[in-house]
Protein backbone atom coordinates (compact mmCIF):
# COMPACT_ATOMS: atom_id res chain seq x y z
CA UNK A 1 0.00 0.00 0.00
CA UNK A 2 1.33 2.97 -1.10
CA UNK A 3 0.94 6.42 1.15
CA UNK A 4 0.54 9.49 -0.51
CA UNK A 5 2.90 11.94 0.71
CA UNK A 6 1.04 16.11 0.71
CA UNK A 7 3.69 18.64 0.33
CA UNK A 8 3.56 22.10 1.97
CA UNK A 9 3.63 24.82 -0.46
CA UNK A 10 6.54 27.18 -0.01
CA UNK A 11 5.33 29.62 2.07
CA UNK A 12 4.88 32.85 0.55
CA UNK A 13 7.93 35.62 0.49
CA UNK A 14 7.01 39.03 1.79
CA UNK A 15 7.99 41.74 0.22
CA UNK A 16 10.47 43.42 0.86
CA UNK A 17 9.34 47.16 2.79
CA UNK A 18 11.84 49.78 2.18
CA UNK A 19 11.82 53.11 3.92
CA UNK A 20 10.15 55.82 2.39
CA UNK A 21 12.09 58.79 1.15
CA UNK A 22 12.39 61.61 3.60
CA UNK A 23 13.81 65.00 2.93
CA UNK A 24 14.45 65.32 6.56
CA UNK A 25 16.70 62.21 6.53
CA UNK A 26 18.17 63.69 4.02
CA UNK A 27 19.31 67.12 5.05
CA UNK A 28 20.79 65.19 8.24
CA UNK A 29 22.72 63.41 6.19
CA UNK A 30 23.84 66.09 4.67
CA UNK A 31 24.58 68.00 7.55
CA UNK A 32 26.27 65.07 9.34
CA UNK A 33 28.75 64.53 6.42
CA UNK A 34 29.76 68.69 6.57
CA UNK A 35 29.97 68.44 10.01
CA UNK A 36 32.71 65.48 10.08
CA UNK A 37 34.46 66.89 6.36
CA UNK A 38 34.48 70.63 8.54
CA UNK A 39 36.22 68.31 11.86
CA UNK A 40 38.65 66.32 9.66
CA UNK A 41 39.78 70.12 7.91
CA UNK A 42 40.25 71.52 11.11
CA UNK A 43 42.16 68.18 12.65
CA UNK A 44 44.23 67.57 9.47
CA UNK A 45 44.90 70.77 7.99
CA UNK A 46 47.55 72.17 10.70
CA UNK A 47 49.42 69.05 10.37
CA UNK A 48 49.65 69.01 6.70
CA UNK A 49 50.22 73.07 6.42
CA UNK A 50 53.01 72.36 9.06
CA UNK A 51 54.80 69.45 7.32
CA UNK A 52 54.61 71.24 3.84
CA UNK A 53 56.09 74.54 5.45
CA UNK A 54 58.83 72.28 6.73
CA UNK A 55 60.27 72.02 3.25
CA UNK A 56 60.28 75.35 2.56
CA UNK A 57 63.74 77.70 2.43
CA UNK A 58 63.64 80.85 3.78
CA UNK A 59 62.82 82.45 0.04
CA UNK A 60 59.44 80.93 0.26
CA UNK A 61 58.74 82.11 3.67
CA UNK A 62 59.83 85.96 2.63
CA UNK A 63 58.01 86.11 -0.86
CA UNK A 64 55.38 83.60 -1.09
CA UNK A 65 52.25 83.40 0.63
CA UNK A 66 51.94 80.69 3.24
CA UNK A 67 49.72 78.77 1.63
CA UNK A 68 52.28 78.34 -1.02
CA UNK A 69 53.59 75.49 -2.29
CA UNK A 70 57.31 75.10 -1.77
CA UNK A 71 59.28 76.33 -4.79
CA UNK A 72 62.18 73.55 -3.83
CA UNK A 73 61.94 70.83 -1.60
CA UNK A 74 64.08 71.41 1.38
CA UNK A 75 64.30 68.01 2.54
CA UNK A 76 67.55 68.82 4.68
CA UNK A 77 65.79 71.01 6.76
CA UNK A 78 65.37 68.07 8.45
CA UNK A 79 68.61 67.17 9.59
CA UNK A 80 69.83 71.00 10.38
CA UNK A 81 66.91 70.79 12.87
CA UNK A 82 68.44 67.67 14.23
CA UNK A 83 71.39 69.91 14.47
CA UNK A 84 70.30 73.36 15.54
CA UNK A 85 67.77 72.10 17.82
CA UNK A 86 70.02 69.79 19.24
CA UNK A 87 67.41 66.82 19.50
CA UNK A 88 68.91 64.28 20.21
CA UNK A 89 69.79 66.25 23.70
CA UNK A 90 66.70 67.58 24.51
CA UNK A 91 64.34 63.96 23.40
CA UNK A 92 66.85 62.61 25.76
CA UNK A 93 66.59 65.29 28.75
CA UNK A 94 62.40 65.02 27.82
CA UNK A 95 62.68 61.30 28.60
CA UNK A 96 64.59 61.43 31.43
CA UNK A 97 62.39 64.27 33.41
CA UNK A 98 59.43 62.39 32.00
CA UNK A 99 59.57 58.85 32.76
CA UNK A 100 60.07 58.97 36.18
CA UNK A 101 57.73 61.49 36.82
CA UNK A 102 55.13 59.34 35.38
CA UNK A 103 56.06 56.30 37.53
CA UNK A 104 55.92 58.05 40.66
CA UNK A 105 52.59 59.69 39.07
CA UNK A 106 51.16 56.56 38.56
CA UNK A 107 51.98 54.73 41.67
CA UNK A 108 51.36 57.37 44.24
CA UNK A 109 48.67 58.06 42.53
CA UNK A 110 46.47 54.80 41.70
CA UNK A 111 47.43 54.16 45.69
CA UNK A 112 46.05 57.31 46.73
CA UNK A 113 43.19 57.14 45.05
CA UNK A 114 42.80 53.43 46.02
CA UNK A 115 43.07 54.71 50.05
CA UNK A 116 40.55 57.43 49.43
CA UNK A 117 37.22 55.64 47.72
CA UNK A 118 38.36 51.80 48.79
CA UNK A 119 39.78 52.02 52.24
CA UNK A 120 37.14 53.42 55.29
CA UNK A 121 38.98 55.69 57.46
CA UNK A 122 38.27 59.01 59.34
CA UNK A 123 38.86 62.21 57.91
CA UNK A 124 39.49 60.98 53.99
CA UNK A 125 37.26 63.69 52.68
CA UNK A 126 38.62 65.97 54.21
CA UNK A 127 42.40 65.03 52.44
CA UNK A 128 40.20 64.39 49.21
CA UNK A 129 39.18 68.31 49.44
CA UNK A 130 42.52 69.12 50.35
CA UNK A 131 44.12 67.75 47.05
CA UNK A 132 41.16 69.02 44.89
CA UNK A 133 42.47 72.23 46.60
CA UNK A 134 45.63 71.68 45.04
CA UNK A 135 44.48 71.38 41.52
CA UNK A 136 43.25 74.95 41.73
CA UNK A 137 46.72 76.38 42.72
CA UNK A 138 48.20 77.87 39.63
CA UNK A 139 51.50 76.61 38.91
CA UNK A 140 52.67 80.22 37.91
CA UNK A 141 52.53 80.52 41.67
CA UNK A 142 54.72 78.25 42.83
CA UNK A 143 57.62 78.35 40.66
CA UNK A 144 60.05 81.03 42.60
CA UNK A 145 59.49 79.63 45.94
CA UNK A 146 60.60 75.98 44.61
CA UNK A 147 63.13 77.48 42.97
CA UNK A 148 65.00 79.22 45.76
CA UNK A 149 64.06 75.89 47.73
CA UNK A 150 65.78 74.22 45.14
CA UNK A 151 68.89 76.70 45.00
CA UNK A 152 69.77 76.07 48.60
CA UNK A 153 69.41 72.33 48.51
CA UNK A 154 71.96 72.53 45.66
CA UNK A 155 69.76 70.73 42.70
CA UNK A 156 69.70 72.91 40.76
CA UNK A 157 71.59 72.66 37.42
CA UNK A 158 70.16 69.03 37.08
CA UNK A 159 67.05 67.59 36.30
CA UNK A 160 65.86 66.39 39.82
CA UNK A 161 64.00 69.87 39.67
CA UNK A 162 61.72 69.04 36.70
CA UNK A 163 61.26 65.56 38.40
CA UNK A 164 59.82 67.23 41.19
CA UNK A 165 57.95 69.74 40.41
CA UNK A 166 56.49 67.63 37.54
CA UNK A 167 55.26 64.38 40.34
CA UNK A 168 53.65 66.93 42.46
CA UNK A 169 51.94 69.35 40.34
CA UNK A 170 50.65 65.84 38.21
CA UNK A 171 49.22 63.80 41.70
CA UNK A 172 46.21 66.31 42.31
CA UNK A 173 44.55 65.31 38.80
CA UNK A 174 45.59 61.73 38.97
CA UNK A 175 44.65 61.20 42.62
CA UNK A 176 41.05 62.42 41.79
CA UNK A 177 40.92 60.53 38.45
CA UNK A 178 41.68 57.21 39.84
CA UNK A 179 39.46 57.83 43.42
CA UNK A 180 36.73 58.30 40.32
CA UNK A 181 37.76 55.04 38.74
CA UNK A 182 37.96 52.68 42.10
CA UNK A 183 34.30 54.31 42.63
CA UNK A 184 33.32 52.48 39.96
CA UNK A 185 34.38 49.22 41.14
CA UNK A 186 31.45 47.18 43.24
CA UNK A 187 33.05 47.29 46.96
CA UNK A 188 31.97 43.43 47.08
CA UNK A 189 35.14 42.99 44.99
CA UNK A 190 37.30 44.05 47.30
CA UNK A 191 35.35 42.89 50.44
CA UNK A 192 35.96 38.98 48.86
CA UNK A 193 39.62 39.54 48.91
CA UNK A 194 39.72 40.46 52.64
CA UNK A 195 37.25 37.72 53.47
CA UNK A 196 39.53 35.28 51.75
CA UNK A 197 42.59 36.56 53.67
CA UNK A 198 43.87 39.22 50.99
CA UNK A 199 45.59 41.91 53.10
CA UNK A 200 45.06 45.53 51.77
CA UNK A 201 48.14 45.62 50.23
CA UNK A 202 47.27 42.25 48.07
CA UNK A 203 43.91 43.62 47.50
CA UNK A 204 45.25 46.70 45.63
CA UNK A 205 47.66 45.48 43.49
CA UNK A 206 46.70 41.86 42.64
CA UNK A 207 42.77 43.07 42.46
CA UNK A 208 42.19 47.03 42.17
CA UNK A 209 45.32 47.29 39.91
CA UNK A 210 44.45 44.92 37.13
CA UNK A 211 40.70 46.28 37.24
CA UNK A 212 41.71 49.81 36.20
CA UNK A 213 44.48 49.10 33.71
CA UNK A 214 42.86 51.00 30.61
CA UNK A 215 42.46 53.96 33.22
CA UNK A 216 45.87 53.86 34.38
CA UNK A 217 46.76 54.02 30.94
CA UNK A 218 44.66 56.70 30.27
CA UNK A 219 46.10 59.16 33.21
CA UNK A 220 49.05 58.41 32.20
CA UNK A 221 48.87 59.28 28.49
CA UNK A 222 47.52 62.49 29.99
CA UNK A 223 49.67 63.37 32.14
CA UNK A 224 52.74 63.06 29.74
CA UNK A 225 51.33 64.75 27.52
CA UNK A 226 51.07 67.85 29.96
CA UNK A 227 54.67 66.90 30.47
CA UNK A 228 56.02 66.61 27.57
CA UNK A 229 54.32 70.07 26.15
CA UNK A 230 55.33 72.02 29.51
CA UNK A 231 57.64 75.12 28.72
CA UNK A 232 57.25 77.16 31.45
CA UNK A 233 58.50 75.15 34.17
CA UNK A 234 61.16 73.64 31.82
CA UNK A 235 62.65 77.33 31.18
CA UNK A 236 62.25 77.68 34.93
CA UNK A 237 64.58 75.21 36.41
CA UNK A 238 66.93 73.88 33.14
CA UNK A 239 67.32 77.28 31.52
CA UNK A 240 70.67 75.89 30.33
CA UNK A 241 71.25 74.30 26.84
CA UNK A 242 72.50 71.17 27.89
CA UNK A 243 69.55 70.57 30.22
CA UNK A 244 66.60 71.95 27.59
CA UNK A 245 64.09 69.93 26.89
CA UNK A 246 62.28 69.21 23.69
CA UNK A 247 59.63 72.28 23.91
CA UNK A 248 63.29 74.69 25.37
CA UNK A 249 64.70 73.49 22.99
CA UNK A 250 62.63 74.93 20.00
CA UNK A 251 64.04 78.58 21.11
CA UNK A 252 67.58 77.62 19.99
CA UNK A 253 66.37 78.32 16.18
CA UNK A 254 66.20 81.85 16.67
CA UNK A 255 69.21 83.66 14.80
CA UNK A 256 71.24 86.84 15.27
CA UNK A 257 68.97 89.89 15.80
CA UNK A 258 65.83 87.47 16.69
CA UNK A 259 65.86 86.31 12.42
CA UNK A 260 63.49 82.62 13.05
CA UNK A 261 64.72 79.95 10.50
CA UNK A 262 61.45 78.72 9.89
CA UNK A 263 62.14 75.96 7.39
CA UNK A 264 64.28 73.71 9.95
CA UNK A 265 61.57 75.32 13.02
CA UNK A 266 59.12 73.59 11.87
CA UNK A 267 60.37 70.65 10.91
CA UNK A 268 62.01 70.20 14.58
CA UNK A 269 58.27 70.55 15.34
CA UNK A 270 57.28 67.92 12.78
CA UNK A 271 59.73 65.47 14.25
CA UNK A 272 58.40 65.97 18.38
CA UNK A 273 54.51 65.87 17.18
CA UNK A 274 54.77 62.44 14.97
CA UNK A 275 56.18 60.66 17.75
CA UNK A 276 53.47 61.80 19.97
CA UNK A 277 50.68 61.02 17.23
CA UNK A 278 52.50 57.42 16.92
CA UNK A 279 52.19 56.80 20.66
CA UNK A 280 48.26 58.09 20.66
CA UNK A 281 47.66 55.67 17.42
CA UNK A 282 49.17 52.78 19.24
CA UNK A 283 47.23 53.29 22.57
CA UNK A 284 43.94 54.67 21.05
CA UNK A 285 42.02 51.76 21.98
CA UNK A 286 43.07 51.38 25.32
CA UNK A 287 42.21 54.85 25.88
CA UNK A 288 38.77 55.11 24.43
CA UNK A 289 38.14 52.19 27.27
CA UNK A 290 39.87 53.97 30.43
CA UNK A 291 37.41 57.48 29.43
CA UNK A 292 34.97 55.14 29.92
CA UNK A 293 35.78 52.87 32.59
CA UNK A 294 34.36 55.09 35.40
CA UNK A 295 31.19 56.21 33.95
CA UNK A 296 29.05 53.46 35.14
CA UNK A 297 28.66 51.83 38.82
CA UNK A 298 29.28 48.13 39.10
Amino acid sequence: MTAATATRPAPARLPRRTRPFSGARLVRNVLSTIVIVVLLVIEIYPLFWMFINSLKSNFDFLNNPTWHLPTSWEWGNYGAAWQIGSLATTITNSAIATIPSLILIVILGTAAGFALEVMVWKGRNTVLLLILGGIMIPGQMILLPLFTVYYNIGVTGTLIPLIITYTATGLPLTTFMMATYFRAIPREVFEASTIDGASILRSFWSIGFPLIRNAIVTVALVQFFLIWNDLLIAITFADQRPLNTVQAGLLNFSGDYGSKQYGPLLAAVCITVGGILVIYLFLNQRIMKGLTAGTLKG
